[in-house]
């Protein structure tokens, strides 16, 4: 008989399985975000896994693109490889992949309303809740599959989309019970910045680099740019604004003073000016602050841009996004602008179970197990665990007639909070007998008083 070869189970780093405790605690996130955007008006939507990789290339940028997972068009699909396609990686892949995993939830949404541009109503408000996937190195904080929970909306240049996109930021945290700090920038004053420094041709170059500010430091930056090509007069231009301090007023004089002959960037401003005059009457309660440093690395943006941060707790931006206006015109719509701002589920889930923000009940499902102590007493508890299952209570009976202590401990394993018990007596006089396993009380009830006492 030939030997079994016992394969140690593993997962792909960067990936994680999730236990039922942390899955309803995901579920809570998922639960408040989503009934944020619905009283928003942004309406559900998804898209496939895997997108055609010719729409997710060259939309993210160089490194962007180096983080695209390539799916292999079939299991022989090297059989059409010549030896020519070995010195070029690139001629390789794309000989071998037609499709890749999604990088963003943004693009899919871009190439989504192109092809579906005849069935929707502009301005279009969605939502999308969806993993997406980046070869990225794992470490804390940053995964290779992992959540992203999106709302955009596209059809419209008005800075009010701007503004909903902060009351909703400010609601899902106040809600979650996290202090955070909404971090507001636009792309247009970063073009502004290239332009008076005298390389408006290297925009991506600039906003990549400044983008990894709050990672490597401002010196790192500086050498970044110099190998991107900028000379140290460009960058004595940049490096004042990327160490601004002050409120937004002293902000603005300055950033105006530098940017006086770009007219991009005094759109930039003005732009600024007008959301910021938008959220002082909208009553945020989160703080939001003007990040002249902020770039956002991704291609698209064209307009404001956000980032969120943990006030308390250490890790990288938990919330970003910003505008795009031509997107869509990748895919042959040009002249649609749209706007949107991600929030990253696995840093909330992290913040928050750092912190203690979880509520009590959001790791439990079953709120009262029954006892199993026999046929007649089960047939008894039926009835009884389908009323309180129709009044949205989580109850179980115990699948298998076992000792009571045997049956409590799994209660107590599972974090049930209430115990029923159901012997011979209590069948007799059509009672329950509960036990709060918090406070270890025990009272007799009616079935009908049950709901009551668990309330």
């Amino acid at each position: 008989m030939a030997k079994i070869r016992i394969q140690k189970p593993s997962i792909p780093k960067g990936t994680r399985d999730f236990s039922p405790s942390e899955m309803f605690r995901r579920d809570y996130i998922f639960d408040t975000v989503k009934s944020v955007f619905k009283k928003y008006g942004f309406m559900p939507i998804e898209t496939p896994a895997m997108e055609n990789l010719s729409t997710l290339l060259g939309k993210y940028g160089d490194e962007g693109d180096k983080l695209l997972f390539k799916i292999l068009d079939s299991g022989d699909a090297f059989s059409r490889v010549e030896s020519s396609d070995l010195k070029d990686s690139n001629s390789l892949s794309l000989k071998v992949c037609e499709k890749g995993l999604r990088y963003d939830l943004t693009v899919p949404f871009a190439r989504y309303v192109v092809q579906h541009r005849n069935d929707l109503v502009f301005p279009f408000k969605r939502y999308q809740i969806q993993p997406v996937w980046r070869a990225d190195r794992p470490q804390k904080g940053r995964y290779r599959e992992f959540y992203q929970c999106d709302v955009d909306v596209i059809g419209s240049c008005s800075l009010i989309n701007e503004l909903e996109l902060v009351q909703i930021t400010d609601e899902v945290f106040s809600r979650l019970g996290l202090v955070v700090t909404i971090k507001i920038n636009n792309r247009k004053i970063l073009s502004g910045l290239a332009e008076v420094a005298g390389h408006p041709d290297k925009l991506t170059d600039i906003t990549v680099a400044i983008d990894k500010i709050d990672k490597i430091g401002l010196e790192a930056v500086k050498e970044e740019l110099r190998e991107r090509g900028l000379d140290d007069g460009a960058i004595s231009i940049i490096e004042p604004v990327l160490v601004l301090k002050g409120g937004f007023e002293e902000k603005m004089l300055c950033i105006k003073n530098i940017l006086a002959h770009s007219e991009t960037g005094m759109l930039g401003t003005a732009e600024l000016n007008e959301l910021f005059t938008l959220i002082k009457k909208a009553g945020i309660r989160q703080k939001v602050e003007l990040d002249l440093s902020l770039a956002r690395g991704l291609n698209y943006y064209t307009g404001a841009i956000f980032e969120v941060k943990a006030n308390d707790f250490e890790i990288g931006s938990i919330c970003g996004g910003g505008r795009y206006d031509n997107l869509t015109g990748i895919f042959g719509l040009p002249d649609v602008s749209g706007v949107g701002i991600s929030f990253g589920e696995d840093r909330i889930y992290d913040v928050m179970e750092g912190l203690g923000k979880f509520p009590d009940g959001s790791a439990a499902g079953t709120r009262i197990l029954f006892s199993n102590m026999g046929r007649n007493e089960v047939s008894y508890s039926i009835p009884v665990v389908a009323s309180l299952r129709s009044l949205g209570f989580g109850c179980e009976i115990y699948p298998d007639e076992a000792k009571l202590k045997k049956q409590f401990d799994y209660a107590l394993k599972k974090g049930i909070k209430f115990f029923a018990i159901v012997g011979d007596k209590e069948v007799s006089e059509g009672t329950v007998s509960i036990k709060n396993l918090d406070s270890g009380e025990q009272t007799s009830l009616v079935p009908e008083k049950i709901k009551e006492y668990i309330k």
